[in-house]
Parts: C-alpha cells; structure tokens; sequence
C-alpha cells in the first residue's frame, strides 16, 4: 500500500462547567407556547414529559464571570497537555462555536476579534503562522473543523493542529421556552497531527451534507415566547428536526462507512452528537437497519446527555475526552479500534467520519 499521512488524534481536553443545574430547577419558570399563551400543565409535568423523550436530568451552565472563549481556552490547554506538545509548533487554531462571546449582561454577539484569535492570545502562543479562525458550522461544527484540519494536513500544509468546540448555550435560550431546558455549555478540544502509516490510522474518511433549500429554517434566532420579553433567543423546530434527523444521519454514516469499505460490524463505538438521548437512539436503530440489522451491540453509542445536557459543537469531543481518559463507565476505547463520529445541527448541516485509533 506504500507510506501515507494520516491525521490522528494525539490529545484531548475539556472542561465541564461547575453550576449543575437539574431539571427541578425549573419548576418555578414560567413557561409559554410559541403563540405566546402560558401552558397550562404544570411545571412537574412539562419537566417529566421532556426527560421521557430526552433522557436528560441535569445540564452544566458557566457561572457569570466566564464566556464562551474562556472555556475554549481551558479545554485547550487540556489538549495540549495531553499531547504533551510545544503550542508555538501549532499550524492552526480553529474554533467552531455559534454565539460568540455572549455576556450575561449583554446578548450581542462579540466575535471581533475571532474567539480563535482571543483563545490564541489567551495560550501565550507568539508564532504568527499559527493561524487562527472561527468555523460556524451549527452543532456538527467541531466535526467539520476536524475535516478541514485533515485536508490542511493530508495535503501537506500542516502538522499539528489545535480543534476546539465551545459554546455557551445558556445565554442564547428562551427562559419561558420548553426547550430551553435541552441546552447547555461547554468545550471539549484535539490535538491532530500528522503521521506516516504503511497501514491505514486515524482519519480515514468523512462526510458531510447541507440540506439548507428545504431545511435552513429549522433552528432560527426568533422571540422569546412570552409577550413581555423582547429579547431574541435560539429556536427549535423539535418535531420536523427529529424527522429529518432520523431520515438523513443513518444514511450519511452508512455512506462514509461505505467509503472505507467496512461493515457497520468494523464499528466499536458510534460517537453521537449527544442532541436528545432518545432521538440518538432511534438514530442508531435506523443505522443498524440499513444493515439489515435489529439486536443491537451492547455499548456501542456512549451517552453523556442525561447529564450534561446538549452543548451543541462541544458533545463529541467532550465525550471523547471523558472516554479516552477512563471516566465513562462501562465504556472504553482501544488501540485499533475503528470509532465513528457524526453530527446534525443548524444549517441543516450533517457530517460524519471514521476514525481508526
């Protein structure tokens, strides 16, 4: 087969916000309907309903002194001291995010400079060819920002590249929505470097779709749902985004499995975009079955949502991050083992890649 470059992931970090907040920290909210009327259930029942059909329980928030850049730059320096690198020797810095840095005292968006450039200037790194950009990409954006860093370095341009998702969704949600309780915050970030392999390692294919004639408008910037606040705030199409996400994710993954030429029997893991437990279940039956497969595998797809909710670009490699260094119980990740990632979200954007540790 000859020598070849391949990316592979040489270091990982997170950072998990410190205020847990649980699901009957809401029973006080006043929660209303998109016609601007209060529901009329209680709260107890709003908050049993959506644990039912998300299986979340508890999300982490930022406390006010932090923003979305400042836990960018603490996964990041997790990252690297994991891959026990020189930051200066990075080529790149690429965050992918949505809002920026949103203050508690201040919703407009702030990305000037870019939250690379601030996370760059938060590491010390001096170098002026590490180039540091932004990737708005929705929820699948860390994934892309790890397809862009594998071109950059199968095509020879770069050797060591720093990959951060953060985002700070607790700022940007509708307190009076229902929806409001699926977010969260968080970073997680890699570190990719290139290596020569006789032997297929690390990246090894990826896909990526955007669905945006029909589907664009399924998360928007919208009104807060009581009549009183005229704030704007990041909405949900929940019901038709759950159905496309179902109708299009499988396919996509089985189409960069099949760009291996590998079976989804190859796949230790499936690393899902934690978005709602129970719609990356039925994601992940709808994969099996274009398989022509019904009885799962045990512990195939990992989940971190029950717990620290959904914070958009940061879940897969958060979830990685607490995997590779033996904090998820029941799971566990080996050399030679063949993983894959995939993302839905805003756009809509859907992504998918094989990873071969």
């Amino acid at each position: 087969m000859g020598t070849k470059i391949y990316s592979i992931i040489t270091g990982t970090g997170n950072y998990l916000p410190t205020r847990q907040i649980k699901n009957e920290d809401f029973l006080n909210t006043e929660f209303y309907d998109n016609d601007g009327t209060k529901l009329e259930k209680s709260n107890q029942e709003i908050i049993d309903k959506f644990l039912e059909i998300t299986t979340i329980a508890e999300r982490r928030y930022v406390t006010d002194d932090l923003t979305t850049s400042d836990i960018a730059h603490y996964a990041a320096l997790e990252a690297l001291k994991s891959a026990n690198i020189d930051k200066e020797d990075l080529d790149y810095v690429i965050v992918a995010h949505n809002f920026g840095d949103v203050k508690t005292d201040n919703k407009q968006l702030d990305i000037v400079p870019s939250l690379a450039a601030r996370v760059k200037f938060k590491l010390e790194i001096k170098n002026p060819n590490t180039v540091a950009y932004d990737l708005p990409f929705g929820c699948p954006g860390w994934l892309q920002a790890v397809i862009q860093a594998d071109y950059y370095i199968k095509s020879g341009d770069a050797k060591k590249i720093l990959v951060i998702g953060a985002d700070v969704l607790s700022r940007v949600s509708d307190p009076h929505d229902r929806d409001s309780m699926l977010y969260a915050d968080g970073a997680g970030a890699v570190i990719l470097e290139a290596k020569e392999s006789d032997t297929p390692i690390g990246i090894l294919a990826h896909k990526t779709r955007s669905d945006t004639f029909l589907h664009s408008q399924m998360l928007f910037m919208g009104k807060s749902y009581n009549p009183d606040n005229k704030e704007y705030y990041l909405k949900m199409n929940g019901r038709k985004l759950y159905q496309y996400a179902l109708e299009t994710v499988p396919q996509a993954v089985k189409d960069c499995i099949d760009k291996c030429n590998m079976h989804i029997n190859d796949i230790k893991k499936v690393l899902i975009h934690q978005a709602n437990g129970k719609m990356d279940e039925a994601i992940l039956k709808r994969l099996y079955r274009l398989y022509n497969i019904t009885d799962l595998p045990e512990n195939v797809m990992p989940m971190t949502i029950p717990w620290l909710g959904n914070s958009s670009v940061a879940t897969i490699p958060t979830l990685l991050d607490i995997i590779l260094k033996g904090k998820l119980e029941s799971h566990k990740i080996n050399k030679g083992d063949t993983v894959v990632f995939t993302s839905v979200g805003a756009g809509m954007n859907i992504n998918a890649l094989i990873y071969k540790m």
